[in-house]
Formats: structure tokens, sequence, C-alpha cells
């Protein structure tokens, strides 16, 4: 990845800059560990598990636009087999990237890692340019968690059920398609609706503590 931070104690700084915002915002900032979400695609269903423990304001952060239906609607606009599918950013109609809400803070310094079936935030360059674009591994990607020398991407759930479908995506032909120069399924892979599922459903809804409000491009750098 061609991701650095500027020195190693920038590097570093993630899990105790989280740390203390976590203690700062108190538990009414983060949702249940336990919630899931099913995603319902055009080529079946998944279910994510939620690690709010782990990444409370990612987490957050990603239950609030399934709340506001923002994914309903959207496309898988990236797919690279072996590697990740990516969403969640771009109207189905018109294949336009919709307008999301602030950026966060990143939280790759958590422990989850990368590896088949994790759920992450995908950013620009800027390690704190995550919103609403969400990826999942279809392998064990290394490359994308955070080391000593630069940030990571934030894993902030798994797919506990429907991974096959995770890989049928993975698998569908891709190439350019509009304003995507490659790896954009040549048949469109729509998400037809994000619910969370069980109680948390009607859980009133939190906010995520923002950061750098731009618009970033949100395309996940290849390994």
């Amino acid at each position: 990845m061609p991701i650095k931070s500027r020195t190693r104690f920038t590097a570093l700084l993630p899990a105790a800059l989280l740390f203390a915002l976590a203690l700062s915002q108190g538990p009414a900032h983060a949702a249940d560990p336990a919630t899931q979400v099913r995603v319902t695609t055009s080529m079946g269903e998944f279910v994510i598990e939620v690690r709010s423990d782990r990444a409370p304001m990612t987490s957050v952060n990603f239950l609030r636009y399934v709340r506001e239906g923002f994914y309903n609607g959207t496309i898988f606009h990236r797919v690279v087999a072996n590697f990740v599918i990516q969403g969640g950013g771009h109207d189905a109609a018109t294949m336009k990237l919709k307008t999301p809400h602030d950026n966060i803070v990143n939280e790759s310094g958590n422990g989850l890692q990368n590896k088949r079936g994790a759920v992450g935030l995908a950013r620009g360059e800027s390690p704190h340019s995550g919103n609403a674009q969400f990826y999942v591994n279809i392998a064990d990607n290394p490359d994308l968690d955070p080391v000593p020398t630069r940030w990571g991407y934030t894993v902030f759930g798994r797919v506990v059920q429907g991974m096959d479908v995770i890989d049928r995506i993975g698998e569908t032909p891709t190439g350019s398609v509009g304003e995507f120069k490659n790896d954009a399924p040549l048949k469109p892979v729509l998400i037809i609706k994000a619910e969370i599922l069980g109680a948390a459903a009607s859980a009133a809804p939190q906010v995520a503590t923002p950061v750098v409000p731009s618009r970033p491009d949100n395309i996940l750098s290849p390994k």
C-alpha cells in the first residue's frame, strides 16, 4: 500500500488516541456489540456482526447509515478477486457518488485484522477520510492492517452468514464501466437493502465523532 505516515510517532498514535476518545465519549456513543446487519443484494443476502466493542466510532457511523437507508439502492462498484468487494457509496440508478456525512477518526489500531470475512471502512489516502463506503475481505489481507510506519484500514465487523454470497460477488466479471476505469462489475451488483436485526433495530441512533469534513474518493488502495 502506498499510504505512509509522516513519522513513527504519528503511526503509533491511533491506539492511544482512540482509547482516550472512547473513554471520553462514554457508553452512550457505542452500539450493542451483538448488533447484526443483514445486507440484501441482487446476488443474495449476508449478515454482518458489528464489533462496536473494538471499533465504537466506526460501528456507530456504519449503523447510522444503515438506519438512514443510505445503503439502499447503492452498488458494489469495486470487485477484486481474492482481495475485496467494496461498495455502499454510489447510487445504483445514476452511478454517482452519494453525499455522505463527515469523515471519522481512523480506528485501525483496535486489534481486529483484515482477514477473510472481515468488514472494514474504505478510505482515501488520508487515514481519517473514511465515511460511508465499506468493504468485505474475500481473503486474508494483512497489507491493510496497521504497522508502526503507517495507518491501516479499520475493521469494524465480520460476515457471520452468507460468505458464499460474498464469494459469488467476488467472482463476478469486471472491467471498465462508466466512470470506473477498472474492477467494476460488468453486470451491476445491487445493495437492495441494509437493515439492523433484532432489538437493536429500534434503539436510538447515535452520532459518531467526525473529523476532516472533506469528501475523499474513498477508493481502497490495492495490495
